[in-house]
């Protein structure tokens, strides 16, 4: 299913208190990115509890139950977990990767509030959850008889909600403070093929490990935990990041000629994140056009295509990466400056087309 709007983790208790205590609610979203917590958290907000039933590990008898002889006729007695006497909140993991069983099963359940006999106490809720099909996540077409008993609501990661979060549980400061300059890496699109990738829950899984291995983890084993779950540009940037925090290495440093590009090769990750911050300084440093510069800035712009050639001659690949343009082919550099890039550095330039 498309996403017309897409709201953000904050957004999600005020929309599920006003639709959810009135009709079924589905909630998409990404692997990964807090979907199961954000329904638990609600319904600890209400004082309910919180039974989840997951998709993928159901048969339509887990919902509708077995049957019992009583007074000659057969009775379908629904699971424990589903039939309770207080008002609960149920939720309906992954409910578009159970089988089209299973899903019809839970027809009555989502509209009418009822299996078989049983009948949800007055006051529950029902919400749903599950991923997209773009996401390359197990998921099955939901059949229109179930999409039309549903309210869906489409989520996306916001690093700005998950930092507020992450502030509040004790998350590692160098995941914190590495996503504070880097908000882009919070979420990457799920891959194709199989490895890691970047979500809320593999930075907290990050942060997790970091606090079990302390301040004094080796290099080598930074990186396994670091590249076995991140996506893998941002596991690069990430242990170049690490290497700052740990020898006091920074942008600041090479931009007043203190500090030159590190050239080691054993040093490549380190070189990828400084050049990631130079760039980022740049956008944010030089004007959009070229009538705009002072005097100060024609200085900055100067020492940028010195350090740009200084960087060009270590590996003109993580050098172009400092001009290359966005996700979307349009340039992030002001187009001035990129001229002026190619009239004195048209090796690079080239490299970058």
């Amino acid at each position: 299913m498309q996403a017309a709007v897409t709201v953000t983790p904050a957004q999600i208790p005020e929309l599920l208190l006003g639709l959810a205590t009135v009709r079924p609610v589905f909630l998409w979203g990404a692997p990964g990115i807090g979907k199961s917590s954000l329904v638990r958290k609600f319904a600890d907000s209400l004082g309910m509890e919180c039974v989840s039933l997951l998709g993928t590990q159901l048969a339509p008898e887990d919902l509708i139950g077995v049957p019992q002889i009583r007074d000659g006729r057969s009775v379908f007695c629904p699971p424990e977990a589903i039939a309770r006497d207080e008002p609960y909140c149920l939720f309906l993991d992954e409910l578009n990767a159970a089988t089209p069983d299973v899903q019809k099963a839970f027809y009555s359940l989502i509209l009418d509030r009822r299996i078989g006999s049983y009948e949800l106490p007055a006051g529950s809720i029902v919400i749903g959850a599950g991923n997209r099909a773009t996401d390359n996540a197990l998921a099955r077409p939901i059949a229109s008889a179930l999409v039309n008993r549903l309210t869906h609501v489409h989520l996306r990661a916001s690093a700005a909600d998950w930092l507020v979060w992450a502030g509040e549980n004790g998350v590692h400061p160098w995941v914190t403070d590495y996503l504070v300059d880097r908000p882009d890496h919070l979420w990457s699109q799920p891959p194709k093929t199989e490895e890691p990738f970047s979500t809320p829950r593999s930075w907290h899984m990050l942060s997790d490990a970091l606090h079990s291995f302390g301040p004094d983890i080796g290099e080598e084993t930074l990186k396994v935990i670091v590249y076995g779950t991140l996506t893998p540009a941002h596991a690069v940037s990430f242990c170049g990041y690490a290497k700052i925090v740990r020898h006091s290495f920074g942008i600041e440093a090479i931009l007043k000629g203190d500090a030159s590009w590190p050239a080691r090769l054993e040093d490549r990750d380190l070189l990828y994140y400084l050049a990631e911050a130079f760039r980022g300084r740049l956008v944010k440093e030089l004007p959009r056009r070229r009538e705009h510069v002072s005097a100060s800035m024609r200085q900055t712009a100067y020492r940028a295509k010195s350090l740009l050639v200084q960087l060009a001659e270590i590996s003109v690949e993580v050098a172009q990466t400092v001009i290359a343009d966005d996700v979307d082919g349009q340039p992030v550099l002001p187009a001035w400056f990129l001229v002026d890039a190619a009239r004195d550095m048209p090796r690079l330039v080239e490299a970058r087309r």
